[in-house]
C-alpha cells in the first residue's frame, strides 16, 4: 500500500504499508530518513502484525505548504491525523531517533493511540547543544552525487550504515541524487531540540515501552537509563557495539529484543 493523508494544515504526509495483518506497528524514521528506511526491519515486523511507515514532512515523499521549521507538536499531529483518517490505532510506535521523539510524544499526548513504544537511540534533553557541527558535515558535502554508491561513500565512514540508511534518502535528478530533505530544514528541526526539553511528555508515558540505547550513540548521552526510571512501564537495552542506526548495526540483536517486546504485548 502507498498513499498519502491530507492533514491539518495543508500537508501531505507518505504513507507506506509494508504488509502483515492483525495490530498496528507504525514506524517512524529518523532525521533525513524516509519510510523506505525501515524496509529489512519491516521483513520480520510483519509476522507481528500490519506494518506501516510514514514520511514525516519534509522528509520522503510527503509534502508541507511552509518550509518550516515546524514543531515537535506538529509532526505529532501529522501522526495523530494518519492514524485517525486510516483508522489506524491504536499503534505499536517503533521510532528511530527523530521518530523516538515523535513517539514518545504521541504516546503522552494521545495514550488511546498508542498500544506499546519502542523508542531507538534519542535523548529528551539537548539543551546547549547545536546542530552546528551536523550541519557543518553536510554543508561540506557536495550538493549532487553522480550515482547511490557515491552517496553511500560519502556518508559510510566511519559506519557504513549511515551511507546505506542515506542511500534511501536521496532521488536522482538532471545534474545527479540529491538528498531529499535539505541539510538546512534538518538543521532547523533539529535546532528546536536545543532549545527545549521533553521530559515532561517522557513522564505522562504509561503504556509499555522499550528503549534502545546504543553504546556509541552521539545523542543518547546516557539519558535513555533515566527515561526508564520515569515511565512506569518501560525497560531500557544499551546495546554493544552499536551506532546511532542500532537497527542496522545490530539486526538479530534488535530483532531479537523488538521481537520479543511484542510478544510480551500479545501475551
Amino acid at each position: 500500500m502507498r498513499t498519502s493523508v491530507g492533514v491539518s494544515d495543508g500537508a501531505r504526509i507518505a504513507v507506506r504499508g509494508y504488509g502483515g495483518t492483525g495490530r498496528t506497528i507504525l514506524l517512524l524514521h529518523g532525521l533525513m530518513g524516509r519510510a523506505s528506511t525501515w524496509w529489512r526491519t519491516s521483513r520480520w515486523l510483519a509476522d507481528h502484525g500490519r506494518v506501516v511507515a510514514i514520511d514525516a514532512r519534509a522528509h520522503g515523499d510527503s509534502v508541507a505548504p511552509t518550509p518550516g521549521p515546524w514543531p515537535t507538536e506538529r509532526f505529532v499531529t501529522d501522526v495523530v491525523e494518519v492514524l485517525e483518517e486510516l483508522a489506524l490505532g491504536p499503534a505499536v510506535v517503533i521510532g528511530h531517533s527523530m521518530g523516538g521523539l515523535h513517539g514518545w510524544e504521541l504516546a503522552a499526548a494521545r495514550p488511546d493511540l498508542v498500544d506499546g513504544l519502542v523508542v531507538e537511540d534519542m535523548a529528551p534533553d539537548h539543551r546547549g547543544r547545536t546542530a552546528a557541527p551536523w550541519v557543518s558535515w553536510f554543508e561540506a558535502m557536495p550538493e549532487t552525487f553522480e550515482s547511490i554508491a557515491a552517496v553511500r561513500d560519502a556518508f559510510g565512514w566511519p559506519r557504513p550504515s549511515v551511507g546505506d540508511y542515506l542511500a534511501e534518502c536521496v532521488r536522482e535528478a538532471s545534474d545527479g541524487y540529491r538528498l531529499l530533505t535539505p541539510h538546512a530544514v534538518a538543521a532547523a528541526i533539529a535546532g528546536e531540540w536545543g532549545e527545549r526539553d521533553f521530559w515532561g511528555s517522557v513522564r505522562r508515558v504509561k503504556c509499555p515501552a522499550l528503549l534502545l540505547e546504543a553504546e556509541e550513540s552521539p545523542i543518547a548521552s546516557e539519558q535513555m537509563a533515566t527515561m526508564a526510571t520515569l515511565m512506569p512501564r518501560a525497560g531500557h537495552v544499551r546495546v554493544p557495539g552499536t551506532g546511532h542506526l542500532l537497527h542496522d548495526d545490530a539486526p538479530e540483536r534488535y530483532r531479537e529484543l523488538v521481537s520479543g517486546f511484542l510478544t510480551g504485548l500479545a501475551g
